[in-house]
């Protein structure tokens, strides 16, 4: 029988080593209310990670994604509040503008053929000055009911779960359907292997390209909504690290940079891995400088892991 590959049981492996040591340390960690603050704290990251490993997935990157999704709470924020805009309207314009900037993320990269990289680095600064000058870098507070919902939690075996987390699981469970199950997601595995074979056997690989940029901003667009629920308030400076901290999450989930490889739940363990890391340091209290050196040290070992997959596979 043959075992997966190592960029596929990495994560769960560190994952489950994580749990291990950090229970061993604190009495704390392995309860529910922890375990659950855990789930909320990953929850935004999380869903941006879903976007960013459609598109890592076809061997793009999109640094944009952090100061988009703070344009998208700012707009759906500022709507609600000070145009008067119905909460699910103003949701939706979010929304809407976080895909718009997916739509010109993919129009750049598939119409004018510019590098992922060089594309989203220049949307990620026109999202963020967006962002300064629509806010006046001020906190959009008095937000409706409507709009912090999802920060709200209900109680399973005595444990506060938030419906956020709840919303987050439901996502990864219908992009991992979509991309395991659909001819769409198999489509987008193929472009990110080979592009110009995926295009010769009739497939139209800038129209997947396309798509996944939309639908990564789509996503964002929903984080925009987590991070505004869980915050309680439209904040022009979220989005900071986040970028980051997605890719991150995707990479030590297994999926490969250089496309074609890869699985979305991957993704939910990666941004689970540096949770339950930075959790876990918080409860011994080890400064939160090592948490940043851990999670360096942790993404250059997955990305290790990767091109040794690669080059034992060949």
């Amino acid at each position: 029988m043959k075992l997966p590959p190592l960029a596929t049981l990495g994560p769960f492996i560190a994952l489950l080593a994580a749990c291990l040591f950090f229970a061993s340390q604190s009495d704390r960690f392995l309860t529910g209310e922890n375990l659950s603050l855990v789930l909320q704290q990953v929850a935004v990251v999380g869903v941006i990670a879903i976007g960013q490993t459609l598109v890592i997935l076809t061997a793009g990157i999109d640094l944009s994604c952090g100061m988009v999704m703070a344009l998208g709470g700012i707009v759906m924020t500022k709507f609600a509040v000070e145009l008067g805009m119905p909460a699910p309207l103003a949701v939706l314009a979010g929304i809407g503008v976080t895909s718009l900037f997916g739509l010109a993320n993919g129009l750049l990269v598939t119409r004018v053929k510019l590098p992922p990289f060089i594309v989203t680095l220049g949307t990620l600064n026109i999202a963020f000055a967006i962002t300064q000058l629509y806010s006046n870098s001020q906190t959009v507070t008095d937000l409706p009911p409507f709009m912090t919902a999802l920060g709200e939690t209900f109680t399973v075996g005595g444990t506060q779960v938030a419906w956020g987390t709840v919303l987050m699981l439901a996502l990864y469970g219908l992009a991992w359907f979509v991309l395991r199950e659909t001819a769409a997601g198999r489509h987008v595995y193929a472009v990110g292997n080979n592009p110009e074979a995926t295009r010769l056997v009739g497939i139209p690989t800038m129209k997947v390209l396309l798509g996944v940029y939309v639908l990564a901003g789509f996503f964002y667009g929903i984080a925009a909504l987590l991070s505004v629920a869980r915050t309680g308030v439209g904040d022009p400076n979220a989005g900071q690290t986040e970028n980051l901290d997605a890719i991150t999450a995707v990479v030590l989930g297994g999926t490969s940079l250089f496309g074609g490889r890869g699985m979305v739940i991957g993704s939910l363990v990666g941004a689970l891995v540096v949770g339950v890391f930075r959790n876990g340091l918080t409860l011994m209290g080890v400064s939160s400088i090592y948490q940043v050196l851990v999670t360096g040290i942790l993404v250059i070992l997955a990305v290790a892991a990767d091109q040794l997959s690669r080059k034992g596979g060949r």
